[in-house]
This record gives structure tokens, C-alpha cells and sequence, in this order.
């Protein structure tokens, strides 16, 4: 066969096509890195979240791999340095990450039990101590969870703002313990007199037998905060994003952290967030600052 200019241009205009294909599927990801906040301690986050990674895994034919940080923070940071390309914050961590880390919610995990799409923080006292209220914690020693938390910092701080208590004064000590977990057992072992965690969270705990609910009191309840999103980096590929939120919206009947059993997660945006930005405005926090 004769070889004329139009057959050549042709097989050329081919075969950079293929090149082209080839490129851009190579440079797909083979690993998916996830981000886990540390509501709980970093193995136990990990082995909670094992089987959903499991099937992540499957799903999208990627090698996953799991992060948890020290703090919340540590999440933040290692999404804006591009060292994980997904991340479970909390509502106020994602906030954060928004802003500071380029993240974009996409899911939040549905637990087949409550079917619900929030959450509550809750105030916890040891019930033999005989501190049934709010105004009895005055001059009491209290724990929040972490700066970034929006259940065991952010909203429970607001809320008791709204109702004249400015926590920076009102008890004789305020720590943050790290974790809910840390939060909840130190008013267990009588180290503070109260905490603020995540009803979820708290109810997990008893579920596992590290405490029991009849010893505790709850003395406050926030209003209705968004659940914890899932986020991907913005820059993550479209392919990768298309199969991590297919896999994710298809796995049912596994634990997920504190959630309890999934049925699935169902998909969000950044806007169901912007409660988490109101409420950090009336503590006038510059979200751009903090780190």
C-alpha cells in the first residue's frame, strides 16, 4: 500500500493519540492515601476502619492507605501538603481544610440505626458527683476534646456562649484532651467534673463496655451539627474522585468508627457547612489564622 501524505498525517495523528492515552493512564493513581481524624486512638481509628478500607480498596482497584494524625490538625496539614488525597474530618477540621488545604466534602457516611445526617455534643458529668446542671459546673474543671473539633470544641463553646457562659472563665480549668475517648474517661476516672463529646462517640463507648451510661449524667445538648464529611483534595483526578465516591456510596453492613454500621455514604457538598462557619463567626475565630 502506497504511503501518501494524507495516510501518513493519519497514522501520525494516531499514534499520538495512543501516546497521549497512554499518558494520561499512567499517570492515574494506583494508591488511594486516607486521612483519619483522631477522635478515638490511631490504631484503634484504624481498626475501626479497616473493613471499609478493605472494600474501598476493592472497589476501586487502588492500594489504600490509611494516615492518622497526633491532632486534627495533623490531618489538615497532611492534605494541604498533598501526603493523602482523602480525608474523614469532623465538621469543623473539614472547615478548616476548606480553607487552608484546598479539601472539598463529598460523602458523609449514613448509619444504618439513625439514618441521620447530624449529630449532637453533649455536656457529661459523673452522676455520683451531684452536678446536674450547667450553672452547678461553675469553678468546675471541664475538657474539650480539640481546637478543630466541632462537637467537642467548637459548637458546645458557641452554644454555651449563646446561653451567657464564656468558658474561658466560667470553670477553674479547661484542658483538651486529645481525643473523645480521653475526654470521656477522664470524667469516668473523676479527672474534670465534665466534658463536651460527641453523643455518638459517647454511646460507642458504652456499646464497647469502657463505661457505663448509668454512671453519667447529660447535662447540655448543642443544636444539630452537619456529620463528618468525607473530603477529597481538589486537585485529585476526576477518575479517581468518580470511583472513590461510587465505592464509597456502594459499602453497607460494615462498622465505620463511631457510626456504627453504615448503609452506605450518601453524597454532600461544601456548602452544608456553612452552619460550622456561622457558628465559628460568634466566636469571632479567623478561620484563616488558625492552625
Amino acid at each position: 500500500m502506497k504511503m501518501t501524505r494524507k495516510t501518513w498525517l493519519q497514522g501520525a495523528a494516531a499514534g499520538l493519540a495512543l501516546m497521549m492515552a497512554g499518558g494520561a493512564l499512567a499517570q492515574q493513581p494506583t494508591e488511594l492515601r486516607v486521612g483519619l481524624i483522631p477522635s478515638e486512638d490511631a490504631q484503634a481509628m484504624i481498626r475501626a476502619s479497616q473493613q471499609v478500607m478493605e472494600q474501598l480498596a476493592a472497589r476501586t482497584g487502588m492500594k489504600v492507605k490509611p494516615f492518622v494524625a497526633n491532632d486534627y490538625n495533623g490531618v489538615i496539614e497532611a492534605m494541604r501538603s498533598g501526603k493523602i488525597d482523602v480525608a474523614y474530618f469532623g465538621p469543623f477540621s473539614y472547615v478548616l481544610a476548606s480553607q487552608l488545604a484546598n479539601a472539598e466534602a463529598f460523602a458523609i457516611p449514613v448509619s444504618k440505626k439513625s439514618g441521620q445526617s447530624s449529630y449532637q455534643s453533649i455536656l457529661i458529668t459523673r452522676k455520683d458527683k451531684g452536678l446536674n446542671t450547667v450553672a452547678q459546673l461553675q469553678g468546675k474543671t471541664f475538657a474539650f476534646v480539640d481546637p478543630s473539633s466541632a462537637s467537642g470544641h467548637l459548637f458546645p463553646k458557641a452554644g454555651l456562649k449563646g446561653e451567657g457562659v464564656d468558658t474561658d472563665k466560667y470553670f477553674s480549668r479547661v484542658i483538651f484532651s486529645g481525643s473523645h475517648d480521653a475526654s470521656i474517661l477522664a470524667v469516668a476516672n473523676s479527672k474534670v467534673d465534665a466534658a463536651a463529646v460527641a453523643e455518638p462517640i459517647f454511646f460507642n463507648a458504652v456499646a464497647k463496655g469502657h463505661v457505663k451510661a448509668e454512671d453519667f449524667l447529660v447535662v447540655w445538648r448543642s443544636q444539630p451539627i452537619p456529620e463528618s464529611p468525607m473530603a477529597w483534595r481538589k486537585s485529585l483526578d476526576a477518575t479517581t474522585k468518580q470511583k472513590v465516591a461510587t465505592a464509597l456510596a456502594e459499602i453497607k453492613g460494615l462498622p465505620w468508627g463511631d457510626r456504627g454500621e453504615l448503609n452506605g455514604f450518601a453524597s454532600t457538598n461544601d456548602q452544608a457547612y456553612d452552619v460550622v462557619r456561622a457558628t465559628a463567626k460568634t466566636l469571632n475565630l479567623d478561620l484563616g489564622k488558625m492552625k
